[in-house]
């Protein structure tokens, strides 16, 4: 009876570890599709929550490369450049076209659409595309390490 019981408690202990590997949180590789569905979260989060929202994508050494601007180094620099996202009738949108990743990194390009108004009330739309350098931080998210974007003409 003895190597009857020891084989069945070593069993037993064997697949109690197993089951509790596999509710446990591991670590599976980002893919392209992780990366747009990122990108859909953080406009998402920008629209529903402002600037709070848009940088809680952000690693905290993030830089931003604006159009026509020096490069913004560190998440409270980028900040202080996005209130502009609490005001009601401003609206950003973006479409990830393509996504890919290698290990740690990844990146993401597309265009982006942006909705205001002018002083006087009149509605005015322009249009640019991006590109976002996404990073793997220790906890395991992913973040935006490095965004820039610049205007494009009026779609046709």
């Amino acid at each position: 009876m003895k190597p009857l019981s020891f084989a069945i408690a070593v069993v037993s202990l064997v697949a109690a570890y197993a089951m509790a590997g596999s509710s446990s949180k591991t670590a599976t590789p980002a893919t392209a599709q992780t990366l747009r569905q990122l990108e859909i979260d953080f406009m998402n989060a920008a629209a529903t929550q402002g600037a709070d929202g848009y940088m809680s994508y952000y690693s905290d050494d993030a830089v931003e490369l604006p159009n026509g601007a020096d490069a913004l180094k560190g998440k409270p620099a980028i900040a202080k450049t996005m209130a502009f996202l609490n005001e009601k009738d401003n609206h950003l949108s973006w479409t990830p076209a393509f996504a890919d990743v290698s290990g740690d990194i990844g990146y993401t390009y597309g265009t982006y659409q942006f909705r205001s108004r002018d002083k006087d009330g009149k509605a005015i739309i322009s249009y640019g595309k991006y590109v976002t350098i996404w990073k793997k931080q220790k906890d395991g998210s992913w973040k935006v390490a490095l965004d820039m974007g610049n205007d494009s003409p009026t779609p046709k």
